[in-house]
């Protein structure tokens, strides 16, 4: 690879020394003339929990999906675990890796979506093991027992066998968590994962997810659940506009936010 698309670097003094999971620097993108990222940079190290707040239409989601290359992106540059994926240009858009290459990094990172998408002919033990047998290539008893495990951790190894129709919203969520997790990523990216759930199911997804930051899984988390920002995640971001206006360790951000955005946007939430 050339020396242009390295990010390593030998960290200063006093810098955290915990691998650097994400690295986005100056990402832009746009929807036509709608700027929607606007020089975005975010570092997300191994085992930090990262919440990602903001307005609606502040660039939020489209920064997640822009990460694991669900968007493509105009101009700045991404690294996965100090790996290329895309890198900025000095004329015109960023530079992505080979397709191969591009596959293979993003299998990093797992992604649960607020909308489920699981699949609806399939049942929920299909459903998680179709990724490792088809892209990881893993024997199916290999992958049924993975599985099994995984669903047990989110508490439906006894929905094994249902379609998701049978499931609650909250359940599908679960399963879907299950199945990302099902792939061994790195890295976990939740898109607004109970945005779609009455409060009741709310509570089902984010112990799963507590439990998962518990056991030091690095997660970036865009999510409306102050509640889950305060507590669980290490740090807060908060985008407007599409652009990062305020980030810091959880508790001085609810405390004391030093953006008067920031404290308008807090004041509506809680």
């Amino acid at each position: 690879m050339p020396n242009s698309m390295n990010s390593s670097a030998v960290p200063a003094a006093g810098v955290d020394p915990r691998e650097v999971m994400i690295e986005a620097r100056e990402i832009v993108k746009s929807f036509g003339n709608n700027r929607v990222l606007d020089g975005v940079s975010l570092t997300l190290r191994k085992g930090e929990v990262v919440a990602i707040i903001g307005p609606s239409g502040s660039g939020k989601s489209t920064f997640l999906r822009c990460l694991n290359h669900l968007e493509i992106i105009d101009g700045g540059s991404i690294f996965v675990q100090g790996e290329p994926l895309a890198v900025a240009s000095d004329h015109g858009p960023s530079k992505y890796v080979s397709d191969t290459d591009v596959r293979r990094i993003c299998r990093k990172m797992g992604m649960v979506f607020q909308s489920f998408n699981l699949f609806p002919h399939m049942t929920v033990l299909e459903n998680v093991i179709e990724a490792p047998i088809t892209v990881k290539r893993l024997p199916r008893q290999v992958a049924v027992a993975k599985a099994e495990q995984l669903l047990e951790k989110v508490g439906l190894l006894n929905k094994r066998d249902n379609y998701p129709g049978r499931l609650s919203g909250g359940q599908k969520q679960r399963v879907a968590i299950a199945r990302a997790l099902a792939m061994e990523p790195a890295i976990m990216l939740f898109d607004e994962p109970t945005s779609a759930l009455d409060p009741e199911l709310t509570v089902e997804v984010l112990r799963t997810m507590r439990q998962l930051a518990e056991e030091h899984m690095t997660m970036l988390v865009v999510t409306h659940e102050m509640g889950f920002a305060r507590e669980v995640a290490h740090r807060v971001v908060f985008m407007d506009n599409g652009r990062i206006v305020e980030s810091a360790p959880s508790s001085t951000f609810f405390s004391s936010p030093k953006h008067e955005r920031t404290r308008t946007f807090l004041g509506q939430m809680l």
